[in-house]
């Protein structure tokens, strides 16, 4: 299953939900799930917050889901 999709169902969530948060639609937030479009950096960022994961696990670079500790550079 698709992680972006994983993730959103464990919040009980819709697309339409995240879509808004991302302002966008929801067209445009299911290209990402189905990986039709590449998601871009600044969405990646969002979800991962969002989610409190990594953009690793996002990816499937990783399968532990817990973030990495935050940057003090940020």
């Amino acid at each position: 299953m698709n992680r972006l999709k994983e993730l959103r169902e464990d919040k009980d969530l819709y697309q339409k939900d995240i879509a808004k948060f991302l302002n966008m639609s929801q067209t445009g937030y299911s290209q990402y799930e189905t990986e039709t479009n590449d998601i871009p950096t600044k969405v990646l960022k969002q979800l991962a917050s969002f989610y409190n994961t990594s953009i690793d696990y996002l990816l499937y670079e990783t399968d532990e889901r817990k973030p990495y500790p935050k940057s003090v550079m940020k």
